[in-house]
C-alpha cells in the first residue's frame, strides 16, 4: 500500500520531478549536465511493512502509557504527601489551640487570685508604710534619748 507523499517533503518533490519528466517525450527531454561528485542520489522513501507499523504503534502506545502512568503516579504521590502534610499541620494547630486555651484559662485563674489577694497586698503596703514611720519615730526617740542622757550626765558632773 503506497501512501501519497506529504506536501513539502523531499519524496514529494522528487516524485513530482519524475512524473513531469515522464510526461515529456524522450526527444524533448534534456539531460542536465551532471557532476557526479556534487549530485547525491535520492532513494525513494519506503514505508515499513504493515506488521512493523502495527508493532511500532503498539510499542509507542505501551511506552506512552507507561510514561503517563508514571507521571500520574508521581502527581498522585505529591497530592498524598500534601494531604499528609495538611493533616499534620492541622494536628499541630489543634495542639497549639489547646495550649493557648490552657494558657488563657491559667491566666484568668491567676488574675482572679491576684484580685482576691489585692486587699491583703494593700494591707501589707499600709503596714509597710506604718513600719517605716515607726522606724523613723524610733530613730528620733533614740536620738532624743541620747541628747537627754548627755544633758543628764553634764548636769550630774556639776
Amino acid at each position: 500500500m503506497r501512501m501519497p507523499p506529504r506536501p513539502g517533503s523531499s519524496a514529494g518533490t522528487s516524485m513530482a520531478a519524475v512524473t513531469a519528466a515522464e510526461s515529456v517525450p524522450a526527444t524533448q527531454r534534456e539531460e542536465p549536465v551532471r557532476d557526479d561528485a556534487a549530485v547525491e542520489t535520492a532513494e525513494e522513501a519506503k514505508e515499513p511493512a504493515e506488521a512493523d507499523i502495527t508493532e511500532l504503534c503498539r510499542d509507542m502506545f505501551s511506552k506512552m502509557a507507561t510514561y503517563l502512568t508514571g507521571e500520574l503516579t508521581a502527581t498522585s504521590e505529591d497530592y498524598k504527601l500534601l494531604e499528609n502534610m495538611n493533616k499534620l499541620t492541622s494536628l499541630k494547630y489543634l495542639e497549639m489551640k489547646d495550649i493557648a486555651v490552657n494558657i488563657s484559662r491559667n491566666l484568668k485563674d491567676l488574675n482572679q487570685k491576684y484580685a482576691e489577694l489585692q486587699p491583703y497586698l494593700d494591707q501589707i503596703n499600709v503596714i509597710e508604710e506604718q513600719v517605716a514611720a515607726l522606724e523613723q519615730a524610733a530613730y528620733k526617740l533614740d536620738a532624743y534619748s541620747k541628747k537627754l542622757e548627755a544633758k543628764y550626765k553634764k548636769l550630774e558632773k556639776r
